[in-house]
C-alpha cells in the first residue's frame, strides 16, 4: 500500500512520501491553527517541520513539490505564507500595533523586494553565460575573454537560500514574541536584510566590469574565426533527446579517423553533456538561425546519425553533399524511414541494407545506396570465449517505439518468460539484463514490465548469493571494487568533476588534452575489466547506466536475446548464437521472410519455449546448428571482413567529397550562386 501511493504522489521514496505529507496536510494546518490559539510553543514546532520538509524535498528534487507551483504553492508562494501566519500569531498576542510588528511587516516587504532582485540578477547572469554556441576542443578562449563562472555555492539552489535567509528575522520575531523584548526581533530583521542585501551585492561584479561574460556577437564572431582558420570538411550532424547521445557517440571514434578535418555539429546542449571524450571539434548550435549564418564553406560531406526535424538547417545548404549513416543497422520499420530521400546518399553496412531498400520501394534509388560496413564494431571479440563458470546470457531488449506495435519490444509480452526460463534453467547460467535507454519513456506499460523485470533479476541474484552451491572469492571481489573506486576517482578528477564551472568555462577550457585523453581511454579499459571482476561471475546483473556499454556486455556473454534492432546486427559480428522474439507472433516462417537478422537465430514465442535450443547451443559448439548459417550472414549484413570497414568508410567520405566539388564547380560554370540565400 505504501509503495502504491509512492507511485501515486510521483516521489521517490517513502521519505519524501513522508516529509510531503509533513509539509502540506501538518506542518502548515498546524501553523494556522497555532497562530489562532495563540501558542508559541506549538507554532515554533510546526514551522520547524515545514522548513524541514521544504529543505529535504528540495534537495531530493521532488517531483511532487516542485508541481506545487502548479497550483499556486510554489516555494515562494509558501515562505510568504509562513511569514503571514507569523504576522497573524502576533497580531493574536496583542502586538499589532507596536514599533517591532511594524518593523517585522516593512522588513518581509522589503525582503520581497531584494529576492525579486536578486532573482532577476540569478537569472541574468545564466542567460549572459548561456553562450549562443558551445564547443569542445575549440581554441574560442584565444578569440574572446570568458571570466570564470561564479561560485556554485552562489547560484546552485540560489532561490531556496534567499528564501531561507528569512530564519533569522522568523526566528527573532518568535523570540521576542515570547520574551516579550523587541531586542531579538530588529536583530533578525537586521541579519536577514543584511544578508539578503550581501547575496544580491556578490552577484553584481557578473553582470559589470571583467568578471562579465562575453557577448553573443563575440562569441559568434570568434567562432567564426576558428571555423575559418580550421577549414572543416567532414561534418557529423546530430540532434536528439539527452538519452538518445549514445546515437553519437558510437561514431566518436569513426571520426576521430577520418582521412579529412572533422567537425561534429550538435544541436542540443544536454547531448553535448551527455557527449562521450573525444579529440574531434565540436560545436553545439542549439539555435537555428546561427547554425544557418555559420561559415560552413569548406564542408564538402554532411553525416547524419538520425532523422529528426532539425535536420533541415544543414541540409539545405547546397555545397555540401549529405549521407544518412544512421546508429544502427536493422530490420526495424525505422531504418528504412521514407525520410531518407532527402539525403544525397544513403550508407548501409552490408548488402542486406541495399535490399531492404530495394523492398520498401520508399524512393531511395539504388545508386544512391552505399556499403560501407559497421567501423564501430571493432570492439566487438569474434568467436567463444573462454570461461571457467556458468554460461552468461545477455537480455538486451529494445525500447517500446512511438507507437505500440505488437512488435516493436519483447519487454512486456515475453520478457518475464525469458528471464523466468533462464533463471529455472536445469543447468545455471547468468543472466544479464540490459534494457534499451528509451524504454519506459513513453509507454507506463514497458515501464512496470522493466520494474518487474528488474526485481526479478535482483531477487534471483541475492537467492544465489546465498547458495553454497556458488561460491564468493571475497578477497578477488573486495580488491576489484577497491580498483574501481581508485579509477573512477582518477576519472572524477581527469573530468574535472566537482570543480566549479558551467557551460561557459566547459567551452573555455574544452580543448583536449592528448596526454589526458589517451590516460582516460586507458582508464575506461581498466574500469570496464575492474567492473567484471568486481562481482562473482555467476551473478545476475541488471545493467542500466551507460557503462559498461553493450559491446562490453557482448564480449563477456554467451548468448543473447533481443528483439528486432540493430543490437541483433551488431552481436552477429560476435559469431555466437543468438535468439530473436517474435513477439507480434507473425509465425517462424513469416517472421524469417520479414527479418534478415533473424536467418540465423533461435526464434522464440512470447512464451519463450524455444530458449533450451539456445541454451543447448551455448553449451555445445556440436549442438550449434546454426553456426555456419550466422557466418553467412554476418557477412550479408555487416560487409566482408576485408578491406576493413574503416577503409570502406573513408573512401564514401572520398567519393562523396568529390561529388560535392564537381556539383559547385558546374555552379560556378554556370554563374548559379554558390548558397542558399539566408533569407
Amino acid at each position: 500500500m505504501i509503495s502504491t501511493a509512492v507511485r501515486a504522489a510521483r516521489v521517490g521514496s517513502v521519505g519524501e512520501l513522508v516529509a510531503a505529507a509533513a509539509l502540506i496536510v501538518v506542518g502548515f494546518p498546524a501553523l494556522m491553527i497555532a497562530a489562532l490559539l495563540p501558542n508559541i510553543p506549538l507554532f515554533s514546532v510546526a514551522a520547524a517541520v515545514t522548513y524541514g520538509a521544504d529543505h529535504y524535498l528540495h534537495r531530493r528534487n521532488s517531483y511532487l513539490v516542485n508541481r506545487l507551483s502548479m497550483v499556486r504553492a510554489g516555494l515562494a508562494i509558501r515562505f510568504l505564507v509562513r511569514q503571514l501566519i507569523l504576522v497573524l500569531l502576533l497580531a493574536r498576542l496583542g502586538l499589532a500595533y507596536g514599533v517591532f510588528f511594524y518593523a517585522l511587516v516593512a522588513c518581509f516587504i522589503s525582503f520581497y523586494g531584494l529576492q525579486a532582485v536578486h532573482g532577476a540578477l540569478v537569472a541574468l547572469i545564466r542567460i549572459r553565460r548561456t553562450l549562443p554556441v558551445a564547443t569542445r576542443n575549440i581554441a574560442l578562449a584565444t578569440a574572446v575573454r570568458i571570466p570564470d563562472a561564479p561560485s556554485r555555492r552562489l547560484l546552485h539552489r540560489s532561490g531556496e537560500k534567499m528564501l531561507h535567509l528569512d530564519l533569522p528575522v522568523f526566528v527573532g520575531g518568535l523570540l521576542s514574541a515570547f520574551l516579550g523584548q523587541g531586542l531579538w526581533g530588529g536583530l533578525g530583521i537586521v541579519a536577514t536584510l543584511g544578508l539578503g542585501g550581501l547575496y544580491t551585492v556578490v552577484l553584481l561584479p557578473y553582470l559589470i566590469g571583467p568578471r562579465r561574460a562575453p557577448s553573443a556577437e563575440s562569441v559568434l564572431d570568434a567562432m567564426e574565426t576558428w571555423l575559418r582558420a580550421y577549414r572543416p570538411e567532414t561534418v557529423l550532424y546530430f540532434s536528439g533527446a539527452k538519452e538518445s547521445a549514445y546515437q553519437v557517440n558510437m561514431w566518436l571514434e569513426t571520426m576521430e579517423r577520418l582521412d579529412t578535418r572533422p567537425l561534429i555539429v550538435l544541436r542540443e546542449r544536454v547531448v553535448l553533456e551527455r557527449l562521450a571524450p573525444t579529440t574531434v571539434p565540436v560545436v553545439c548550435v542549439p539555435g537555428g538561425v546561427h547554425l544557418m549564418n555559420l561559415d560552413l564553406s569548406t564542408v564538402r560531406v554532411a553525416l547524419y546519425a538520425a532523422n529528426v526535424g532539425k535536420n533541415i538547417h544543414l541540409l539545405r545548404v547546397p555545397t555540401m553533399k549529405h549521407a544518412f549513416i544512421g546508429h544502427g543497422d536493422s530490420d526495424k520499420v525505422a531504418s528504412v524511414n521514407p525520410y531518407s530521400k532527402v539525403y544525397d546518399e544513403v550508407w548501409t553496412a552490408g548488402r542486406a541494407g541495399r535490399d531492404r531498400w530495394a523492398v520498401v520501394d520508399v524512393g531511395v534509388r539504388d545508386e544512391d545506396v552505399v556499403e560501407v560496413g559497421r567501423p564501430q564494431l571493432a570492439p566487438i571479440r569474434a568467436g567463444r570465449r573462454e570461461r571457467t563458470g556458468v554460461p552468461t546470457v545477455l537480455y538486451a531488449p529494445t525500447w517500446e517505439g512511438w507507437d505500440d506495435a505488437p512488435g516493436n519490444t519483447s519487454l512486456m509480452a515475453a520478457g518475464e518468460n525469458i528471464v523466468r526460463r533462464l533463471l529455472a534453467a536445469d543447468r545455471p547460467v547468468r543472466v544479464l539484463y540490459k534494457p534499451h535507454p528509451f524504454t519506459g519513456t513513453r509507454s507506463p506499460r514497458a515501464k512496470e514490465a522493466h520494474e518487474r523485470l528488474t526485481a526479478l533479476v535482483e531477487q534471483a541474484a541475492a537467492a544465489r548469493a546465498l547458495d553454497p552451491g556458488f561460491v564468493r572469492d571475497e578477497a578477488a571481489v573486495e580488491a576489484a571494487r577497491e580498483e574501481l573506486a581508485r579509477i573512477e576517482a582518477r576519472l572524477a578528477e581527469l573530468s574535472g568533476g566537482g570543480t566549479d564551472g558551467d557551460e561557459a568555462v566547459a567551452t573555455r577550457d574544452g580543448v583536449a588534452d592528448l596526454t589526458v585523453y589517451d590516460e582516460i581511454a586507458r582508464l575506461r579499459a581498466r574500469w570496464n575489466d575492474a567492473y567484471w571482476r568486481s562481482f562473482p561471475e555467476w551473478e545476475h546483473r541488471v545493467i542500466t547506466g551507460a557503462e559498461p556499454l553493450l559491446y562490453d556486455c557482448f564480449n563477456v556473454s554467451d548468448a543473447m536475446v533481443s528483439d528486432i534492432s540493430s543490437v541483433v546486427s551488431d552481436f552477429i559480428a560476435s559469431g555466437k548464437p543468438y535468439a530473436v522474439v517474435d513477439s507480434a507472433g507473425l509465425g517462424a516462417e513469416e517472421f524469417v521472410r520479414q527479418n534478415t537478422a533473424v536467418r540465423a537465430a533461435v526464434i522464440l514465442s512470447n512464451e519463450a519455449t524455444e530458449l533450451e535450443e539456445l541454451l543447448a547451443a551455448v553449451r555445445d559448439p556440436a549442438a550449434d546448428v546454426l553456426a555456419g548459417a550466422r557466418r553467412e550472414l554476418k557477412e550479408y549484413l555487416l560487409g566482408a571482413d576485408e578491406p576493413p570497414s574503416l577503409v570502406r568508410f573513408n573512401a564514401a567520405v572520398a567519393a562523396l567529397a568529390l561529388k560535392a566539388e564537381a556539383r559547385n564547380l558546374g555552379q560556378a560554370r554556370a554563374g548559379a550562386p554558390a548558397e542558399v540565400p539566408s533569407h
